[in-house]
């Protein structure tokens, strides 16, 4: 497989659920939850509906496979982000993690893994969710942001990032671990790498400030760079708008940077230039589901698979 498929998948899985609501489970290690004081939790959730919805179909129309699943659920308020319980690899390989909090454990979904196995050549799946009883977790690809062309796992150790999982998956899935420490600008724990990081096939996306240590800051910046990367920086500021929680897809005509409207709006136009003189952007209106704490690339779960002759049709 070429690097430019590689890197940016042409499938994805959305979660569109009907009781959305921001989680206060998980409200402890992650800072970038907000609250909503004007509308109604029955408002909400409709308007994350709209949105996921009005996502898919933008994907969709950019040449983008999408696999919608519904969650008709109240028990399972963060199910908008299926990136965190599964993740798929070249070679026909799923994962299934543990996961920090007990309410995002019920969203994992045979359904979903039975769909890749019928439409893609999935080989195998390795199950991680066994360790959670030993509170060891790894929220996949929110606790982990793949290098697939290079074979390298960014990590920021997190309640939900544990190093034994971490090099676990990495010795499984023939990945370079690369594990760091990142605080905000306040010294809170960053909860998700994905926040913060963002690879494409030529460029990265990446809050190195947040990066605890100036020489595995530099460490981790020339790592991007040996591998042909062009790293753009972001600010705390930027990082708070959800600049670094972006995916590079593969759509009808080529590449492109799906990111939500707010991140895309905190951007410099020198930042801006820098990233679009290798891949357009998508900017996507996410406002309800961000106030979850996660964004556009929180929202995709890729597939890196072989699809099956003639079984890549969206699947609603």
């Amino acid at each position: 497989m070429s690097g430019f498929a590689a890197q940016a998948p042409s499938g994805v899985v959305m979660i569109r659920p009907h009781h959305f609501t921001p989680n206060p489970e998980t409200a402890a290690d992650n800072v970038f939850q907000s609250a909503d004081g004007f509308r109604t939790r029955g408002e909400i959730a409709e308007a994350a509906f709209d949105e996921v919805t009005r996502m898919a179909g933008r994907l969709r129309e950019a040449g983008v496979t999408v696999h919608l699943f519904e969650d008709e659920t109240t028990a399972t308020p963060d199910s908008v982000f299926p990136n965190n319980w599964f993740s798929t690899h070249a070679g026909g390989h799923v994962a299934i993690y543990p996961m920090f909090n007990p309410s995002r454990r019920r969203e994992r979904r045979s359904d979903v893994i039975e769909m890749l196995k019928q439409r893609y050549r999935v080989q195998d799946v390795i199950d991680y969710s066994g360790l959670e009883p030993d509170h060891v977790f790894l929220e996949g690809t929110g606790a982990m942001v793949f290098d697939h062309i290079g074979r390298i796992a960014y990590a920021a150790r997190s309640n939900r990032t544990n190093e034994v999982a971490l090099e676990r998956f990495c010795t499984h899935f023939n990945f370079e671990p690369m594990l760091f420490e990142a605080a905000d600008a306040n010294g809170a724990k960053i909860y998700h790498t994905n926040v913060i990081m963002c690879v494409g096939t030529e460029i990265a996306l990446v809050g190195l400030d947040t990066i605890v240590g100036e020489a595995r800051r530099a460490e981790i910046r020339a790592r991007l760079e040996e591998t042909g990367r062009i790293v753009v920086p972001l600010s705390h500021a930027q990082i708070g708008e959800f600049a670094g929680n972006a995916l590079e897809l593969r759509g009808s005509t080529g590449r492109f940077l799906a990111i939500s409207s707010r991140a895309a709006a905190s951007l410099t136009p020198v930042q801006r230039e820098s990233i679009e003189a290798v891949t357009p952007l998508l900017a996507l209106d996410v406002p309800t589901v961000e106030l979850a704490g996660g964004s556009v690339r929180c929202m995709l779960a890729g597939i890196h698979l072989a699809a099956r002759s003639g079984a890549a049709a969206s699947f609603a």
